[in-house]
């Protein structure tokens, strides 16, 4: 019998008459909105500093000989569904994030955690073994995924805390559409902390001393690399829109890699980077392999590409929050880029002259506009050399255009009546810069979680290219796996507004060609 299984069996005799009776105390009030419940079931000291009181409790001192633990506390978590309605995954309102709930336990670090279920709800299990899990954020504070709860459903959370003391604040937030989160409070029976027996005492210091040894001996023997790991120089290169992934990904395979890997990125746009890729034959002249990535397929004469499908990238059109409109059709999109409308008040916005400010014709974003939304009518010519003042007089509206996405939402950010273009995460809070807004497109917004049947057009896939197929133990092909089917990579991609090729949502849309 595991530590956990004692702790949990202690746990359970005392709260098990209230685990029955929760759910017809809370039900009865049968409430339309989403509710999910949390209560801490127990907080109890396993160490101590100081003289031990008497008479001796059998919880205490169970790290004495463990500096580092003295000082050592359990929590238990219960997570419940307490209201009349599901609650789906969709349901958390954090956009930015994968997870839905934060658990913080301030002066208090935590050491271990884990999960229990009931066996009714066992297939819960999955969304805390897989990506993302639980996370520790900071040293006080869980993360946890967006666990999807019928009516009646639980789960709890056991978590190993050193720092700080017994009954220390604990706190759980987060936000339900249409519902609350809100703090229960346990009858007397249920707050009444579990004894341990001479079993769980030694159990619970097998553990304190694996803990100690897990995060100690890395430090001092190095080991084998992953299996999923290859070593080398590898050049990531080509869109700017999605330059912010690759940029985290490097890092985290890096760092799962135990830093062997050598890994550049060096976004210069789509097109660009596939044109450098065909050029030099996959490799650098100091030996790095290069991939390409692109938001959009690359063009047909490059032959020789293989590609690989990672993500479906979303993009949005940007405003100057003076033109205080938050919607347009596709249909008034077009008559802006064929220069058909040039004053805002045309479509029920202010007495502002259009300004077109848009990206270079190597741009990924640019081509994904070009196909996605205007039908396949490039932009018209750039008329302005700094989005200010027009120097080409024959072309009808003020357009420019600019190297980076950052230099496209600063123009715009500063510029009145400029409408630009950006990938999603780029242009939404806190990564947008201050003075603008997004737009939604037919009353579409750019939603990941529901690319799938919103119908949202301004979006394309990212694809990744490389010279030829490279071989199956090669840095390139591990980085790409590691991209598209770890759990970390495709968490990665989520986390900035991208919907993973790796996902059965994601599945279904990247095997489109629509």
């Amino acid at each position: 019998m595991s530590w956990l299984d004692i702790t949990f069996t202690a746990a359970g005799l005392l709260l098990g008459v209230v685990s029955v009776v929760a759910p017809f105390a809370t039900n009865w009030r049968a409430r339309r909105s989403r509710r999910i419940g949390f209560r801490k079931q127990m907080d109890i000291a396993i160490g101590h500093n100081g003289p031990v009181p008497e008479p001796v409790d059998a919880r205490l001192g169970l790290f004495n000989d463990l500096p580092a633990m003295r000082d050592a506390t359990l929590v238990l978590l219960r997570i419940e569904n307490d209201g009349s309605r599901h609650v789906e995954e969709s349901d958390y309102i954090d956009p930015s994030t994968q997870y839905g709930l934060t658990a913080e336990f301030p002066g208090r670090r935590i050491q271990a955690q884990d999960v229990t279920l009931p066996d009714e709800h066992a297939n819960l299990m999955g969304y805390f073994e897989n990506q993302p899990g639980l996370h520790v954020a900071a040293p006080g504070t869980l993360r946890i995924p967006r666990v999807p709860l019928k009516p009646g459903a639980h789960y709890k959370i056991l978590v190993l805390l050193t720092g700080g003391q017994e009954g220390d604040e604990v706190t759980v937030t987060g936000d339900l559409k249409d519902g609350k989160l809100h703090e229960n409070h346990s009858l007397t029976p249920d707050e009444k902390p579990p004894v341990f027996s001479r079993q769980a005492r030694w159990t619970t210091v097998v553990l304190g001393l694996a803990l100690m040894a897990a995060t100690t001996l890395p430090l001092l023997l190095p080991g084998p690399l992953p299996d999923d790991c290859e070593t080398g120089t590898l050049r990531l290169t080509g869109s700017t829109a999605f330059a912010p992934v690759l940029t985290e990904l490097a890092q985290k395979y890096r760092d799962h890699c135990a830093g062997e890997p050598d890994i550049t990125v060096a976004a210069h746009g789509s097109r660009t980077g596939v044109r450098e890729l065909a050029l030099s034959g996959g490799r650098t002249e100091q030996g790095a392999t290069v991939v390409a990535f692109s938001d959009g397929p690359r063009p047909a004469s490059y032959t020789r590409l293989g590609e690989s499908r990672i993500a479906v990238s979303l993009f949005t059109l940007v405003v100057h929050d003076d033109v205080r409109l938050t919607n347009l059709s596709v249909a008034d999109v077009r008559r802006l880029y064929r220069g058909e409308i040039r004053n805002w008040s045309r479509l029920g916005g202010p007495d502002l002259p259009v300004v077109l400010v848009s990206r270079t014709s190597g741009s990924g974003t640019r081509s994904a506009l070009t196909a996605r939304v205007l039908a396949g009518s490039d932009e018209p010519p750039a008329s302005s050399d700094d989005c200010v003042n027009r120097t080409v007089r024959t072309v009808p509206l003020l357009r420019c255009e600019l190297d980076t996405t950052e230099q496209v939402l600063d123009t715009v950010a500063r510029t009145p009546g400029a409408l630009g273009y950006s990938e999603l995460r780029a242009a939404s809070p806190p990564d947008a810069p201050h003075g603008l807004h997004r737009l939604t497109l037919d009353g579409r917004a750019p939603d990941p979680d529901r690319l799938d049947s919103s119908g949202y057009p301004y979006r394309e896939i990212e694809y990744a290219y490389t010279y030829g197929r490279p071989p199956a133990d090669s840095l390139a092909s591990s980085f790409l796996a590691y991209a598209v089917d770890n759990g970390t990579g495709k968490g990665v991609v989520a986390t900035h507004g991208h919907l993973p090729c790796g996902t059965p949502v994601g599945l279904r849309v990247c095997s489109r060609t629509d």
